[in-house]
């Protein structure tokens, strides 16, 4: 048993701001856990288990930071882990936590935590994992995808880097000829978020909502194009960024009046 624990690799889930759906995703891989566990010894997961070990190789973190209380414990668990995952939209972007950093961080601790919010410290701004630490790989999705995370695990696990998509989730849609939701009057982020999730939602009859967050040289201008082929103001679109992406907002409207 010591020799085959030797051979695992040791790994860690952590969990800051967020509603740890994606860990939930994790223990969702019911049928392929038993395989996962020959491989892979779990020395930390508050989800799934009440013991701890701190000497893990790769950590798991979910959630984004909010407070300053996380600096110290998210620098300590990157000191810890030779590789360290941003596990999804919470952590690599700040997802719908986010939306608080275009209000009075004071207004939202009162309306929140009430005559106690005085005792709850906060920062002003949410910020995703990488802002503080350096993140070697990020896993997308709000919540990830389970299968998407098996193929990241197994890449891990052989030294090599996962796989990334680099193409939007219009891509996806095309492939499997999926009626375009801006031809069904919709409002879809599909042209500028990231693709890799087989265009699940729009494949099912819903717009994309971009949570798996705006991809690094989006193609604004094609996104321009559609905007104006629709009728559509940037208005349109900033209401659909900013529950999953606040905290690129800035950014892609900055792109899109540049190309104005």
């Amino acid at each position: 048993m010591g020799r085959e624990t030797e051979r695992r690799v040791r790994v860690g889930f952590f969990d800051f701001a967020s509603c740890e759906g994606c860990q939930l995703q994790v223990l969702n891989l019911e049928n392929e856990l038993a395989e996962i566990l020959q491989h892979v010894e779990i020395v930390n997961f508050r989800e799934a288990m009440s013991e701890r070990m701190d000497n893990y190789v790769v950590a798991f973190v979910e959630g984004s930071i909010t407070r300053p209380s996380d600096i110290p414990r998210i620098k300590e668990i990157r000191e810890k882990a030779e590789i360290l995952v941003a596990l999804g939209a919470c952590a690599v972007d700040g997802c719908v936590n986010a939306n608080r950093n275009v209000l009075d961080v004071n207004d939202v601790r009162k309306t929140v935590y009430g005559d106690k919010a005085d005792y709850f410290d906060v920062f002003d701004r949410v910020v995703p994992v990488s802002e503080v630490v350096g993140v070697d790989y990020e896993v997308e999705g709000c919540p990830i995808d389970r299968d998407e995370f098996l193929t990241v695990l197994e890449s891990l696990l052989a030294g090599k880097k996962p796989h990334k998509a680099s193409y939007p989730v219009c891509l996806e849609c095309q492939i499997r000829e999926n009626v375009c939701m801006y031809d069904l009057g919709e409002v879809c982020l599909g042209p500028i978020i990231r693709g890799g999730c087989k265009a699940r939602c729009p494949s099912n009859g819903f717009v994309c909502n971009g949570c798996r967050g705006v991809i690094k040289d989006s193609n604004l201008d094609r996104m321009r194009e559609i905007m104006h082929e629709y009728g559509l103001k940037w208005s349109d679109i900033s209401k659909k960024l900013e529950l999953f992406n606040s905290w690129s907002l800035k950014e892609v409207e900055v792109g899109l009046l540049q190309r104005g």
